[in-house]
């Protein structure tokens, strides 16, 4: 009795509160679960891109023509919104996993409240569903570069390093999809996120460069996640670095700080004090 109570106490004040180091439990718990799903319903996510990109790449493309990016270059307009839409597919998959599965995890299933009565701490929750939802996203964007690669949409070797850069995406709005689920209280409430999801999707410069909108606007839409995504996958697609690609990365290692401190603290409040 007097182990229990010290072991309470612990995870109440310690460090073992929010981390027992076992992430991967979790991530097991999710592949596991995967295996009942249809592979229908786990490879959609994958044919979105495809099929914009062959719609409005290679459909409107061929009426457009080329399109100047923001490095000063001239791309073919399959090659502007490629990458645009790896960043898209990115970000939706990760909010997919981390707000609908989640909010269905924490208010229904009631598999957090489980878990956290185990020796797994609320960090530990988070990474793992995080971690999982990167699963897929891999999956999905090396899928999709691998059709960049054979519509010879790639146009430098840099192009390689936009699948570690999808990963970078998907767990900034992975981490910052949990961390506002799980203030969320009803199904209505949800609906809310794809207020924001669909603007910033046709404003980020995904289908047409951010100069033909005013220098205020334009100001607003740097200020989207999306936006500096598609910004990082397109410099390494077409090969034109720069130093921005540096505050770029810096968003997003601080939309991850935040979502993870936010997600654990609320995991903690609802499940553990």
């Amino acid at each position: 009795m007097t182990a229990v109570a010290e072991d309470t106490q612990t995870r109440r004040g310690g460090v073992r509160a929010l981390w027992a180091g076992n992430p991967q439990a979790v991530v097991q718990r999710g592949l596991i679960a995967a295996r009942s799903s249809s592979w229908v319903v786990v490879f959609s996510g994958f044919f979105e891109p495809v099929f914009y990109l062959a719609s409005m790449g290679l459909g409107l493309g061929a009426l457009i023509g080329d399109v100047q990016t923001s490095g000063g270059i001239s791309v073919p307009y399959a090659a502007f919104i490629a990458p645009a839409l790896l960043a898209v597919s990115a970000m939706n998959g990760a909010i997919y996993d981390s707000t609908w599965n989640v909010f269905f995890k924490m208010n229904y299933g009631k598999l957090y409240e489980g878990m956290l009565a185990t020796s797994l701490g609320p960090l530990d929750v988070a990474l793992g569903e995080i971690l999982y939802a990167l699963l897929r996203g891999l999956l999905y964007a090396t899928g999709f570069m691998v059709i960049m690669q054979i519509l010879g949409l790639n146009l430098a070797w840099t192009a390689i390093l936009a699948i570690p850069t999808v990963l970078l995406i998907a767990f900034g709005f992975a981490s910052l999809g949990m961390a506002i689920t799980s203030y969320m209280k009803t199904f209505q409430q949800m609906d809310w996120i794809n207020l924001v999801l669909l603007p910033m999707f046709l404003f980020s410069a995904t289908l047409y460069p951010i100069t033909v909108y005013p220098e205020w606007v334009q100001g607003i839409i740097m200020a989207f996640p999306l936006w500096h995504g598609v910004e990082l996958i397109r410099g390494f697609t077409t090969g034109v670095m720069s130093p921005d690609m540096g505050w770029h990365i810096l968003y997003y290692v601080v939309m991850i700080a935040i979502g993870l401190v936010f997600t654990t603290k609320r995991l903690r409040a609802l499940f553990l004090d």
